[in-house]
């Protein structure tokens, strides 16, 4: 009987070992084709966004503004206006998407995105300070945004890690803080003046009306830097996805983890919401979006900033032609998500909730 067992074993472990392999061929197969699929629909939306609009443009005249080339009429509408505003789009839907999953496997809880826990109201608050109370330009805006939402993060992780982190914990302050702060942005536009609120408004809605180069350039060099930073990151947030002890004994150091994380997730995030204000719900729909199509074990911050990025295009898109009144991209997102965030909320309650 023994050595029947021992005979058989080297089979059956053969058999797992090949099945172990074969279902992570399937995850990777799968992760490539559903990349390969967003990006080839983030190209399509984004060349669309360059060819309509008031004038229309073929396929070969966006091509040679492209390329550089002078072309009557183009060159100023798409050029300057379509290129810089889709480009835009692009890059901040990346960085809310990418940036919403990190915290989202971090504290593995679709509720935890930046939006939800504070880290989008404190560039917010600061942004809106610095149009009514102090008359700041644009830039210096921007800049002042930025400060605020790395500082809001710090001012929530440093009241969460009292007596040892926990997600449900940082989830519950962050919460608390954006009550606070979205109390504090509502109280400072009561007393503003008119052409303040206007700008302001105009602001807190999340827009790309107006998006220039020297607003894109910004977010792109900050993209260039902190993405793959993300994404260096993306192993050991998977893994923290079943749990810090488990995580801790497969040789993920979760401290250093943690941090780089949150500085790289809350620091590209912050320059993107300068760029074009809190564009709402996008950090909270992309990474369950794309938990969906990519499937279990694989890492979610490259599909998730393409989701991101497809969803902020396909709105401004939808904001400017689909209706009698042209909308601000974040009144779009910001339809779909509450929606989204109704059916997630039941979801979880029925399952128990994660990614």
């Amino acid at each position: 009987m023994s050595t029947f067992i021992e005979a058989d074993r080297p089979p059956a472990i053969a058999e797992r070992t090949a099945a172990v392999i074969a279902g992570r061929r399937r995850r990777v197969r799968r992760h490539a084709v559903v990349t390969s699929i967003l990006g080839v629909a983030i190209v399509g939306v984004f060349l669309v966004s360059l060819m309509v609009g008031k004038s229309f443009y073929g396929l070969d005249e966006v091509a040679r503004v492209v390329l550089g080339e002078t072309v009557p009429g183009a060159s100023f509408t798409v050029g300057e206006l379509r290129l810089p505003r889709a480009s835009l789009a692009v890059l901040a839907g990346f960085a809310f998407g990418a940036a919403g999953v990190t915290f989202q496997t971090m504290l593995r809880n679709p509720l935890a995105s930046p939006d939800i826990i504070g880290i989008t109201s404190g560039a917010s608050a600061a942004a809106v300070f610095g149009i009514v109370v102090l008359s700041l330009s644009e830039t210096l805006v921007a800049l002042l945004a930025v400060l605020g939402g790395l500082a809001t993060a710090l001012a929530i992780y440093l009241l969460s890690n009292k007596g040892g982190f926990t997600g449900t914990r940082l989830i519950l302050i962050g919460i608390g803080v954006a009550a606070m702060l979205d109390a504090a942005v509502t109280y400072t536009l009561s007393k503003a003046a008119v052409w303040d609120l206007q700008s302001a408004l105009r602001w807190l809605a999340g827009s790309l009306n107006g998006a220039t180069w020297s607003m894109v350039v910004p977010l792109a060099l900050a993209s260039a830097v902190l993405v793959p930073i993300l994404l260096a990151q993306g192993r050991g947030l998977g893994v923290m996805r079943i749990g810090d002890d488990a995580a801790a004994s497969l040789g993920v150091r979760l401290n250093a983890t943690r941090v780089i994380a949150i500085v790289a997730a809350v620091t590209l995030l912050a320059f993107a919401t300068a760029a074009t204000g809190p564009i709402a719900f996008v950090a909270f729909m992309a990474g369950p979006i794309a938990a969906r199509i990519v499937g279990p074990g694989a890492s979610l911050l490259l599909p998730s900033g393409l989701v991101g990025a497809l969803l902020v295009l396909v709105a401004d898109l939808l904001g400017q032609f689909a209706f009698d009144t042209r909308y601000p991209v974040g009144v779009v997102t910001g339809v779909l998500g509450a929606p989204y965030l109704i059916y997630l909320l039941i979801r979880m309650n029925r399952s128990g909730g994660s990614l």
